[in-house]
């Protein structure tokens, strides 16, 4: 998509052909680098738009996901690219005025992709649950609002996983005091080898209304103090929906209503300083 190589320096993702004057977030590549999944607000409404690259060439964005009176958004293919995952505010049965917002998928087919499926009370709860990434043997990473860690009273949101054992989604379990506090926690990507995880907090040392923070895993398999990743990514605006390239070689996140992608030296630089 016309990326070159700028170290540190973020640049925006393909102007004025993912990122235009609408507000583009929550994309995701496939792991050969073929497919372009992305979110983009349409005057308050959210639908999933597709890209393929094609004789060296992205073809251009078209709708799969869209619907007059709901949203989808935040979408993240599973490991074996079978299913396409999202959140969406629709009713679990199709019908009827909108609701919480519940994480969704559909199965990948030979036609393209299945009908809608609820992925279940096990993951969804009466609050909203945001965004979705996995780790390589299916653990699901997501964020809600709608439980309490460790029978706390309930926060803004907080960071969740999810073990996947016999194909089936286990009882969620909530990220230690390390990664969720008292703030809103959110919009979690998680290395697909579990080494690291980056999401959107909004806390006292950050630059604006959310920053973007890193954790990394240790030795003893908890998670370090959440890092802000610094000015170089961090803003005035929101930053949110980080996404890493499946090769570990790009950063993409969102802020101001664009796409931005950058190189992943950053995430290295920010390990040498956990100790």
């Amino acid at each position: 998509m016309g990326y070159r190589d700028t170290g540190n320096t973020p640049v925006i993702l393909a102007p004025n052909f993912i990122s235009t004057e609408e507000q583009e977030f929550g994309s995701v590549f496939n792991a050969a680098g073929t497919e372009f999944y992305f979110a983009v607000d349409v005057n308050g409404r959210n639908e999933i738009r597709f890209s393929r690259l094609t004789e060296n060439r992205w073809t251009k964005p078209e709708v799969i996901l869209s619907h007059e009176s709901y949203s989808y958004n935040d979408p993240f293919l599973s490991p074996d690219e079978s299913r396409l995952y999202f959140i969406s505010n629709q009713p679990t049965d199709g019908v009827g005025d909108r609701k919480d917002i519940d994480i969704w998928y559909m199965e990948r087919n030979d036609s393209g992709w299945s009908e809608l499926i609820n992925a279940g009370p096990v993951i969804n709860t009466s609050g909203n649950e945001y965004y979705i990434s996995f780790t390589a043997d299916w653990t699901m990473y997501f964020s809600t609002n709608g439980l309490a860690p460790g029978g706390s009273e309930k926060t803004d949101h907080d960071i969740y996983y999810s073990k996947f054992t016999d194909g089936v989604f286990q009882t969620p379990v909530a990220l230690g005091e390390s990664v969720n506090t008292k703030n809103y926690e959110a919009d979690v990507f998680v290395a697909p080898d579990e080494s690291y995880l980056i999401f959107v907090s909004t806390r006292e040392d950050g630059f604006g209304r959310g920053d973007l923070y890193i954790s990394f895993k240790k030795a003893n398999g908890k998670w370090s103090n959440a890092l802000n990743m610094g000015d170089k990514i961090n803003t005035h605006h929101y930053e949110y929906c980080p996404f890493v390239t499946r090769d570990g070689k790009y950063l993409l996140y969102t802020s101001n209503q664009d796409i931005y992608m950058m190189s992943t030296r950053i995430i290295d630089e920010l390990k040498k300083t956990i100790r």
